[in-house]
């Protein structure tokens, strides 16, 4: 009796701690477990330490409610020229709703999956392969917003979605090398021909300047000569005239004609006597030997002329 009853106890112990342990659920952070209560849904359990009925509440669903990255597989798509084209794509999702999470959908994951790769096929359809390449942020945009839409409905949060690859295939890689290749050589035909028509023209404008500052130099020089030539005339002329006036003023004096004949008849002799040392032609006057009457007729000229005193210069 005594060993029953201890079996009894002991019995009754175990089944106590096996409801304690049944009843007790730890939730860790940033998840949500769904409990149903006799095959209906009942309560979603918090992160932290819960209590449940052993044997009619049962833990259904667990959910990681973390940003959850899933990759979507590789497919064919055709673009608008009908160009196959094959994208590889990650799609980073949210549960935000454990129920509709649970209820909503029987494989959210699967659903998600399947309906990024519809869109994406669509996406793709509408535009032609040169705008694939150039406008992934519009087609991961696209995708997004459609697929967060449908998303809604099973308590999932779509976030982003980005294309990792896209690979033409063989004939259409080498098709756009080869393009890519003429496009560059044109570039550097471009780039060459611009430079020597540059240098043209540098070239052009620097003989331009050379020969304007060539021009306005002579210019400046031939100035600068004729202002010379000018002011060594004038400078003559200003001498000859004040010397004219000077000898103007000293035959206007007391004597001036006196020095006048004599200043005549002086250069009249030695210019006679120089005519035959300077050439061999000789010009003389019919009346050589009347140098008289040829200083007279010289001071009858310089008589003749009315001699006005002359103003001092200014």
């Amino acid at each position: 009796m005594g060993i029953g009853s201890s079996v009894f106890t002991f019995a009754v112990f175990v089944v106590a701690l096996i409801v304690v342990v049944q009843a007790i659920r730890v939730v860790p952070q940033q998840h949500a477990w769904v409990i149903e209560r006799l095959g209906r849904f009942h309560a979603v359990l918090e992160p932290g330490l819960n209590f449940v009925i052993p044997f009619v509440d049962r833990l259904a669903y667990r959910h990681d409610l973390r940003e959850i990255p899933l990759d979507i597989p590789p497919q064919v798509c055709i673009t608008k020229d009908n160009t196959q084209l094959q994208v590889d794509g990650i799609l980073y999702f949210q549960v935000t709703d454990p129920k509709l999470a649970s209820y909503g959908s029987s494989n959210y994951v699967l659903a998600i999956t399947q309906l990024a790769q519809t869109l994406l096929r669509s996406v793709i359809g509408r535009m032609e392969l040169d705008r694939t390449f150039e406008e992934r942020d519009q087609i991961n945009a696209s995708v997004v917003s459609a697929l967060d839409a449908a998303a809604s409905t099973w308590g999932v949060k779509v976030l982003r979605y980005e294309i990792k690859d896209l690979t033409p295939p063989a004939e259409i890689l080498r098709s756009m090398q080869a393009q890519i290749t003429a496009e560059r050589e044109k570039r550097a035909v471009i780039a060459t021909s611009e430079g020597k028509r540059q240098e043209q023209i540098n070239l052009a404008e620097g003989a331009r300047s050379a020969a304007i500052a060539k021009s306005e130099g002579e210019k400046q020089a031939e100035i600068n000569v004729a202002q010379g030539q000018a002011g060594a005339i004038l400078a003559i002329a200003e001498a000859n005239a004040t010397a004219i006036r000077q000898v103007a003023q000293a035959i206007a004096e007391p004597g001036g004609i006196s020095a006048v004949n004599l200043k005549v008849a002086e250069q009249y002799i030695e210019q006679f006597g120089r005519l035959a040392r300077t050439t061999n032609t000789l010009i003389l006057p019919t009346n050589v030997a009347d140098v008289a009457g040829v200083i007279a007729t010289a001071l009858s000229v310089v008589k003749a002329t009315p001699v006005t005193p002359a103003r001092p210069a200014p």
